[in-house]
């Protein structure tokens, strides 16, 4: 008899935890139409709104800087380069901009995400951008044995390298839009054309020393003010630690005729910090953005790197048939209004505009709500990390995404076959478990090409906390990284 009992509760359990999987699953399924109903619904007003902030851009810039402003949504044109040659290579169905032959210019990477970005508003109106041809320009190339291809361009690129062909200088002063504070405009009255570089440690007799590059709109504070006052006196007698605000943010030059693609922004690394310095091996921290900058940084000196450690590395390896520029800025935008981070990012990469108003708002303002940020939660590190947030421009911001997020897409595989087959630095990779932009299947990724990779996933831990939240301990894995790091 109390077996037959025991036997009716616990059917009755299971038929309540199989109610409850039941409801999760209702709930999930609900909770999903509703995000991609709204999704749809938000995003199209965006695209909507961005059309009508261009025109509405246009005009103020025209009226304030007495010019035309050239934008990514410009209609297609065919384009014809005066001066100097474009070199194209074919990846599938896209080509890339190699090489301008031009004593001031190389280009790499000129992601097609900037200019390339489905939206309602073009379907519908079914002004798609359309695939051109470079006709002029291009005899020089040919001559030599370069044989001409499609590729896809639009006016704006096109008024873009023209300026830097014809070596026009930036304005003397900040554009309107942006901001014009002495911190964010210091360096345009001097000569001095490097990052700025928060430095600490060993001073003299040097022989080890460690780069960290921080993720997007972000700065070198985002070490500083969280690792550098948790490393231990050992560690800072032994160890000069280098900590970089990249190209466009922070306290670092803003120019406003740079495209931000992957080579301006290891040129200034080593023309900041490598160079000067003269350093010839050295252990790598990256976050985010900058573990992309990180591993072309190892592939370039494979020789020189002694670790390379990465937070929150966004690696989406390309179905076949996918164009990797479009497939990774779907990835890391994915046109949800939930979670928030996910909202933020689409703003920011699929609108032009949208995300310069927004640029207006914050990054011009910074100084306010810095303000407020630090009277509200008298919270120095939070504070620093806002400082970070908002100290960048539009432009930087836009092309860094777009140029290096984006347009390396199809190559960070690559380099993670050289990192395994070629270097013998020890690679370590942590991440957040609730990390909400780069899920933590990137890690798995990664360990598939890389196999000897170190991969600790952090518990309650989201893309920010991973480091903010424990920096102490944080500090003293990196000081174990470091201490048992070997190079041959």
């Amino acid at each position: 008899m109390w077996a037959v009992k025991n036997l009716s509760l616990i059917d009755f359990v299971c038929h309540l935890g199989v109610m409850g999987n039941t409801t999760r699953f209702v709930l999930g399924l609900t909770g999903k139409f509703i995000n991609d109903l709204l999704s749809f619904l938000v995003f199209s007003v965006l695209d909507v709104l961005d059309l009508i902030l261009c025109y509405v851009y246009k005009t103020i810039d025209f009226f304030v800087e007495a010019e035309w402003k050239p934008c990514y949504c410009s209609s297609p044109k065919q384009a014809i380069i005066s001066s100097g040659n474009i070199l194209v290579s074919e990846k599938g169905e896209a080509e890339k901009i190699v090489c301008l032959t031009s004593a001031k210019l190389q280009l790499e990477e000129i992601s097609d995400t900037l200019y390339t970005r489905p939206s309602v508003v073009l379907e519908v109106s079914k002004t798609t951008v359309k695939r051109r041809k470079v006709v002029d320009g291009l005899n020089s190339a040919a001559t030599n044995g370069v044989r001409s291809s499609p590729f896809v361009v639009n006016d704006t690129l096109v008024e873009m390298i023209q300026e830097k062909i014809g070596a026009h200088k930036s304005h003397p002063v900040p554009r309107w839009s942006d901001c014009d504070c002495d911190t964010c405009n210091s360096w345009s009255n001097s000569c001095k054309d490097t990052l700025f570089v928060h430095t600490e440690g060993r001073k003299d007799n040097v022989s080890e020393n460690v780069l960290f590059i921080h993720g997007f709109i972000s700065s070198s504070a985002f070490w500083t003010e969280t690792l550098f006052p948790n490393f231990s006196r050992s560690t800072k007698s032994k160890y000069r630690l280098f900590a970089i605000d990249l190209l466009g943010f922070g306290k670092s030059p803003k120019p406003h005729d740079s495209l931000y693609t992957m080579k301006e922004h290891l040129d200034m690394i080593e023309r900041s910090v490598l160079e000067p310095n003269k350093i010839k091996s050295f252990h790598i921290v990256a976050h985010s953005l900058g573990c992309i900058l990180a591993l072309a940084l190892a592939v370039k000196y494979p020789n020189s790197v002694k670790s390379l450690t990465l937070l929150a590395p966004p690696f989406f390896p390309t179905p076949k048939g996918e164009a990797a520029a479009q497939y990774m800025m779907r990835k890391v935008a994915p046109r949800q209004v939930w979670p928030l981070i996910a909202f933020g990012a689409s703003m920011a990469c699929w609108y032009e505009h949208v995300s310069r108003t927004i640029c207006l708002l914050i990054c011009k303002q910074h100084r306010t709500w810095e303000f407020l940020v630090k009277l509200i939660t008298r919270n120095r590190i939070k504070t620093y990390l806002i400082d970070g947030f908002c100290c960048h421009t539009h432009n930087a911001a836009w092309h860094t995404l777009h140029n290096v997020i984006c347009g390396t897409a199809g190559k960070i595989e690559g380099y993670l076959d050289i990192v395994q087959n070629n270097l013998n630095c020890s690679v370590n990779i942590f991440h957040g478990r609730d990390d909400e932009l780069i899920p933590v299947e990137c890690c798995d990724n990664i360990k598939a090409k890389v196999p000897r990779a170190n991969v600790k996933v952090i518990d309650k831990k989201d893309h920010i906390t991973i480091v903010v939240e424990r920096q102490q301990t944080f500090a003293r894995e990196l000081e174990h990284i470091w201490k048992t790091a070997k190079i041959s």
